[in-house]
């Protein structure tokens, strides 16, 4: 006799608890970027510069191209473009994989004009300075790349863009958002960046701005000893490709865990294992008598936000007592609130997890009321774009 469908659920699940929950690595959850796993593909070998030094990461790049030609999670979205042509590059400085460069290359010139369109009027900072760069990347190492000719004066608008960024930005000490060298790998040669401005901004850990991308162009430019330490720290802790950030919130991993689960509608079956990431998150929270919410950088508060609100309503979901305080900080901060204002497609998910998270309000909670109002206000004028969008078209495009 087959087994049931409740005993393959429940044999899965133990072999999910046996392989991949003993100790609960947070980094077997996080998705590979595979922009940033392509930086790391890309350094030589110290001993043969013939050789790649992270052969796991060209691997990777290799064996994670789409069917449709792409890398990248999402195959309509402008991160797929930049992430594509650094894979493409990766590839392409090897010599090898000649049907994984056309493909991707079909993909990007066919697929730019589509994708690009639906995003014109709000590419997002990072776009801004990573796509243009990649492109000259590009063609430097003789990568031919034959957009339509339509899209020539879209492309030139984003190089100008870029230029403006360029010109009026320090390299070093914006407030709000991530600094110019902490996308050194695309910044343009023109761009004077100096072996002193790259080792003297350096984080602790070797890296720099704890971004593999950024550290693997680093490591490349001066050969930094601690750099070299911090990517092989990466590889070695992440080997089925590399994240956009790290180290990472573990405890934020930890929290998208529980929450997957849920949605899943597995939680029945992990009650033990959420109950004690629940317990250490909790334990964690209530030793924070006051939250000091210092940093406005737009990466931090968004990252901030998403965990905090999501701790709230996990706990409150699982009985446990927490004050509204540990999300709801930012509606006292006249800065953060601007930041969320300015830049609202960046803030989507964080105010979409607040939003859910004022479904858990007790009578009398004034300010997850207020967290509330904010975050409808501002997801409707995010839908209000989209809308727009919808209109003209560019989206069936």
């Amino acid at each position: 006799m087959g087994l049931s469908k409740v005993s393959i659920i429940e044999a899965l699940v133990k072999q999910i608890k046996e392989e991949m929950l003993p100790d609960i690595d947070p980094y077997s959850f996080v998705s590979a970027s595979a922009y940033d796993t392509a930086w790391l593909a890309m350094v030589p070998a110290d001993s043969d510069q013939t050789c790649p030094m992270f052969k796991e990461c060209l691997e990777w790049v290799v064996n994670n191209q789409t069917k449709v030609g792409c890398w990248g999670e999402c195959v309509d979205t402008i991160d797929t473009l930049s992430a594509t042509l650094a894979c493409v590059i990766a590839i392409h400085k090897w010599s090898i994989g000649a049907n994984n460069i056309k493909r991707g290359l079909d993909f990007v010139q066919e697929n730019a004009e589509k994708i690009l369109r639906k995003t014109e009027d709000h590419f997002p900072r990072w776009f801004t300075i990573i796509f243009p760069g990649m492109i000259e990347l590009a063609r430097k190492v003789g990568i031919q790349l034959a957009f339509p000719s339509q899209l020539n004066a879209f492309l030139l608008d984003i190089f100008h863009k870029r230029q403006l960024l360029l010109d009026t930005e320090e390299l070093i000490g914006n407030q709000y958002y991530p600094p110019l060298l902490s996308y050194l790998e695309a910044l343009p040669p023109s761009y004077d960046v100096s072996e002193r401005d790259i080792t003297m901004n350096l984080n602790g850990d070797g890296s720099l701005f704890q971004s593999p991308a950024a550290t693997a162009s680093a490591f490349m430019a001066t050969g930094n000893e601690r750099s070299l330490s911090y990517l092989q720290t990466v590889v070695g802790r992440c080997a089925n490709g590399v994240p956009p950030t790290f180290p990472m919130d573990e405890e934020l991993i930890r929290l998208c865990l529980v929450n997957q689960l849920q949605r899943l509608g597995l939680a029945n079956h992990f009650t033990h294992e959420i109950e004690e990431i629940l317990v250490q998150i909790y334990r964690n929270y209530k030793t924070l008598e006051w939250l000091d919410k210092a940093s406005n950088n737009i990466v931090d508060v968004g990252i901030q936000l998403h965990k905090d609100s999501l701790a709230f309503r996990l706990l409150r979901m699982h009985g446990y007592s927490i004050s509204p305080r540990h999300f709801c900080w930012f509606l006292n901060n006249q800065e953060v609130r601007a930041q969320i204002e300015e830049n609202q497609g960046y803030f989507t998910i964080s105010m979409l997890n607040v939003y859910r998270a004022t479904d858990l309000m007790f009578p009398g909670e004034n300010e997850v009321e207020e967290a509330r109002s904010f975050c409808r206000k501002v997801l409707e004028k995010i839908i209000l774009k989209d809308s727009s969008l919808a209109s003209t078209g560019l989206n069936k495009m």
